[in-house]
Protein backbone atom coordinates (compact mmCIF):
# COMPACT_ATOMS: atom_id res chain seq x y z
CA UNK A 1 0.00 0.00 0.00
CA UNK A 2 1.82 2.80 -1.65
CA UNK A 3 1.36 6.22 -0.12
CA UNK A 4 -0.96 4.82 3.08
CA UNK A 5 -0.53 6.33 6.14
CA UNK A 6 -2.11 5.13 9.47
CA UNK A 7 -2.12 6.44 12.56
CA UNK A 8 -2.01 4.38 15.43
CA UNK A 9 -4.31 5.44 18.24
CA UNK A 10 -3.57 5.07 22.05
CA UNK A 11 -5.74 1.74 23.15
CA UNK A 12 -6.99 3.54 26.16
CA UNK A 13 -9.03 6.30 23.81
CA UNK A 14 -10.01 3.14 21.35
CA UNK A 15 -11.53 1.46 24.03
CA UNK A 16 -12.81 5.25 25.67
CA UNK A 17 -14.87 5.42 22.61
CA UNK A 18 -16.40 2.18 22.20
CA UNK A 19 -17.44 2.62 25.61
CA UNK A 20 -19.26 5.83 25.11
CA UNK A 21 -20.86 4.64 22.01
CA UNK A 22 -22.60 1.56 24.20
CA UNK A 23 -23.25 3.90 26.70
CA UNK A 24 -25.06 6.57 24.40
CA UNK A 25 -26.78 3.63 22.47
CA UNK A 26 -28.45 2.02 25.43
CA UNK A 27 -30.78 4.55 26.65
CA UNK A 28 -32.58 4.39 23.06
CA UNK A 29 -33.71 1.01 24.19
CA UNK A 30 -34.70 1.56 27.15
CA UNK A 31 -37.23 4.30 26.46
CA UNK A 32 -39.29 2.27 23.50
CA UNK A 33 -37.61 2.87 20.67
CA UNK A 34 -35.80 -0.09 19.76
CA UNK A 35 -35.64 -3.48 20.73
CA UNK A 36 -32.15 -4.54 21.51
CA UNK A 37 -31.55 -6.90 18.93
CA UNK A 38 -29.08 -8.68 20.75
CA UNK A 39 -32.39 -10.60 22.39
CA UNK A 40 -34.48 -12.45 20.47
CA UNK A 41 -38.15 -11.65 20.81
CA UNK A 42 -40.22 -14.46 23.06
CA UNK A 43 -43.85 -15.48 22.63
CA UNK A 44 -46.14 -15.42 25.77
CA UNK A 45 -48.90 -17.98 25.71
CA UNK A 46 -52.08 -16.40 28.18
CA UNK A 47 -54.71 -18.72 28.29
CA UNK A 48 -57.97 -18.68 31.06
CA UNK A 49 -56.11 -19.60 34.09
CA UNK A 50 -54.21 -15.88 33.93
CA UNK A 51 -57.09 -14.36 34.59
CA UNK A 52 -55.91 -11.64 36.77
CA UNK A 53 -52.19 -12.24 36.77
CA UNK A 54 -50.02 -9.40 36.12
CA UNK A 55 -47.30 -9.88 32.82
CA UNK A 56 -44.25 -8.62 32.03
CA UNK A 57 -42.84 -8.59 28.67
CA UNK A 58 -40.11 -6.91 26.70
CA UNK A 59 -40.17 -4.73 23.50
CA UNK A 60 -40.64 -6.75 20.27
CA UNK A 61 -42.29 -10.06 22.11
CA UNK A 62 -45.42 -11.42 20.89
CA UNK A 63 -48.15 -12.19 23.57
CA UNK A 64 -50.72 -15.17 22.62
CA UNK A 65 -53.65 -15.01 23.82
CA UNK A 66 -55.69 -18.47 23.48
CA UNK A 67 -58.91 -18.58 25.45
CA UNK A 68 -61.39 -21.80 25.39
CA UNK A 69 -64.93 -21.73 25.88
CA UNK A 70 -67.30 -24.67 27.11
CA UNK A 71 -70.53 -26.13 26.33
CA UNK A 72 -72.60 -27.84 29.19
CA UNK A 73 -76.32 -28.37 30.08
CA UNK A 74 -77.24 -27.00 26.48
CA UNK A 75 -75.62 -23.92 27.46
CA UNK A 76 -72.31 -22.49 25.40
CA UNK A 77 -70.31 -20.38 27.00
CA UNK A 78 -67.68 -18.46 24.60
CA UNK A 79 -65.46 -15.52 24.67
CA UNK A 80 -65.17 -12.25 22.85
CA UNK A 81 -61.91 -11.27 21.06
CA UNK A 82 -59.31 -10.32 23.22
CA UNK A 83 -58.85 -6.51 22.98
CA UNK A 84 -55.65 -4.00 24.38
CA UNK A 85 -56.41 -1.16 26.25
CA UNK A 86 -53.71 0.90 24.43
CA UNK A 87 -52.80 -0.68 20.95
CA UNK A 88 -49.74 1.96 20.99
CA UNK A 89 -48.05 -0.29 23.46
CA UNK A 90 -49.75 -3.58 22.86
CA UNK A 91 -51.00 -3.71 18.80
CA UNK A 92 -52.91 -6.56 17.90
CA UNK A 93 -51.76 -8.13 15.04
CA UNK A 94 -54.20 -11.01 14.73
CA UNK A 95 -57.44 -11.74 16.57
CA UNK A 96 -60.72 -13.90 16.16
CA UNK A 97 -63.24 -15.99 17.45
CA UNK A 98 -63.99 -19.61 16.26
CA UNK A 99 -67.92 -20.90 15.89
CA UNK A 100 -67.41 -22.74 19.06
CA UNK A 101 -66.26 -19.52 21.22
CA UNK A 102 -62.58 -19.80 21.46
CA UNK A 103 -60.80 -17.20 20.54
CA UNK A 104 -57.48 -16.05 19.87
CA UNK A 105 -55.39 -13.04 18.99
CA UNK A 106 -52.03 -11.91 19.05
CA UNK A 107 -50.06 -8.48 20.61
CA UNK A 108 -47.14 -7.24 19.71
CA UNK A 109 -45.12 -5.12 22.39
CA UNK A 110 -44.56 -1.99 20.85
CA UNK A 111 -43.56 0.71 23.78
CA UNK A 112 -42.50 0.79 27.11
CA UNK A 113 -45.71 1.12 29.14
CA UNK A 114 -48.64 -0.69 30.43
CA UNK A 115 -52.28 -1.84 28.66
CA UNK A 116 -54.78 -4.56 29.79
CA UNK A 117 -56.17 -7.33 27.56
CA UNK A 118 -59.32 -8.01 28.25
CA UNK A 119 -62.38 -10.58 26.87
CA UNK A 120 -65.79 -11.24 27.99
CA UNK A 121 -67.07 -14.53 28.24
CA UNK A 122 -71.04 -14.68 27.91
CA UNK A 123 -73.57 -17.45 27.69
CA UNK A 124 -75.77 -18.82 24.35
CA UNK A 125 -78.60 -20.91 24.63
CA UNK A 126 -79.03 -24.32 22.91
CA UNK A 127 -83.11 -24.38 21.97
CA UNK A 128 -85.30 -24.84 25.14
CA UNK A 129 -82.31 -23.45 27.41
CA UNK A 130 -81.94 -20.38 29.44
CA UNK A 131 -78.74 -18.25 30.12
CA UNK A 132 -78.09 -17.01 33.26
CA UNK A 133 -77.38 -13.23 32.91
CA UNK A 134 -74.24 -13.33 34.18
CA UNK A 135 -71.13 -11.87 31.72
CA UNK A 136 -67.23 -13.20 33.18
CA UNK A 137 -64.32 -10.74 32.57
CA UNK A 138 -60.80 -11.71 31.64
CA UNK A 139 -57.65 -9.67 32.15
CA UNK A 140 -54.40 -9.64 32.21
CA UNK A 141 -52.51 -6.61 32.82
CA UNK A 142 -49.27 -6.58 30.42
CA UNK A 143 -46.30 -4.07 31.41
CA UNK A 144 -43.99 -3.83 28.63
CA UNK A 145 -40.16 -2.88 29.60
Amino acid sequence: MVGTKWSAAPWGTVLTLVTVMAATAAPAAAHGQAPDPARLAQRITLTNSDNGRPVTASLGDDLQVQLTGSHENGLTWSWSAPTSSNSTILRRTTGGTKPNGDPSATFHAEHDGTATITAQRRCRPDSGHLCPLVITPWKVKVEVK
